[in-house]
């Protein structure tokens, strides 16, 4: 295994490179941040955090679908829309509530496709979507979803505190199959009872009120390192990662597979004594979990293989959302 030019395909993934305009817009909302009071979290974790002055905190997120996962298939466009936006409340070890959305599209059976797997999606987690907004008269099709959840005020696992020492623990719902609209998706939902689905992406809820994680995210579009290296950037940390440690399915790439959104998958860190019942919780609920590394203070996010190391993000001058929470 090449770890220099895998360090590179890494860093220039485009579910990597596509994060880097998020600063820019950020740095447009400086001005007025004094004005978010209740704010616990605001820009770069998976949600929002709102403190509504009880024991409860609000999580509030949206996502938008990728143009050429709808244009390609409009059913999984609508579909994936409930699958990420339940997964950024449940990372955070949130309970969803509820949902909203904004379609626009002139092809009436592409809405109507769209909004099947909206219904579908909200069969599989009992999610529901409870409003949102039409334009019917679009020479394009796009859809975004917007959430909010409930979590317990000490509960909340956030992205920006991981700190040195902390072991990094993957988990992912190994039983599942590359996505039929892009080699970087992996479907554990879409074929399985709703019991099932819902129980696997409650884990994190528990994680959470036992307090078992330091630091956390949902694996999405910048695959496991990817994402964990937003992890190490808003944490201002960095880490070793032992690639031979990192769960694969059979029969798939690895390289692939470092860089697919699992749907069902974590990065979390966690204090050493923590670890073993972390990665019971998540066995327990039929997810595979391993500590495959090490958070550490330099600012550098490495890869290793035996005595080779290679450094995919060095944070003193890479970005992947330049975000500082």
């Amino acid at each position: 295994m090449d770890l220099e030019k895998l360090a590179q395909s890494i860093r220039t993934f485009e579910g990597v490179t596509r994060k880097k305009p998020i600063a820019d817009i950020v740095r447009i909302f400086e001005a007025v941040r004094s004005e978010y009071e209740g704010s616990v979290v605001d820009f770069g974790d998976d949600a929002a955090v709102i403190d509504i002055g009880t024991d409860d905190v609000i999580l509030f997120a949206a996502d938008g679908i990728w143009g050429r996962i709808i244009n390609k298939s409009p059913w999984w466009a609508g579909y994936t829309s409930v699958v990420v936006n339940v997964n950024d409340i449940s990372a955070m070890g949130g309970r969803p509530l509820a949902m909203v959305n904004v379609m626009s599209s002139g092809d009436m059976q592409s809405t109507r496709e769209i909004m099947e797997g909206i219904r579908d999606g909200i069969k599989k987690f009992g999610v529901p979507m409870v409003g949102g907004h039409m334009h019917p008269d679009t020479p394009y099709d796009s859809l975004a979803v917007a959430i909010i959840g409930i979590a317990k005020k000490d509960s909340v696992i956030r992205s920006d505190t991981a700190r040195p020492d902390d072991v990094i623990i993957a988990a992912y719902d190994m039983d599942g199959r590359v996505g039929k609209n892009s080699p970087y998706s992996w479907d554990t939902t879409s074929f399985k009872e709703p019991a099932i689905v819902r129980e696997r992406f409650m884990v994190m809820q528990e994680i959470g009120e036992k307090k078992l994680a330091t630091a956390g995210k949902d694996i999405s579009n910048p695959g496991t390192i990817g994402t964990l290296g937003m992890l190490c950037e808003v944490s201002k940390v960095g880490a070793s990662v032992d690639l031979n440690s990192i769960p694969c399915p059979e029969n798939v790439d690895f390289e692939q597979w470092l860089k697919i959104y699992p749907a069902t998958g974590y990065i979390l860190t966690a204090r050493p004594e923590n670890a073993g019942e972390c990665i019971r919780v998540f066995e327990k609920a039929g997810i595979r979990a391993s500590v495959i590394g090490t958070i550490e203070a330099t600012r550098k996010l490495d890869i290793l293989n035996g005595d080779c190391r290679a450094t995919v993000f060095d944070f003193m001058k890479d970005e992947i959302t330049g975000i500082d929470i």
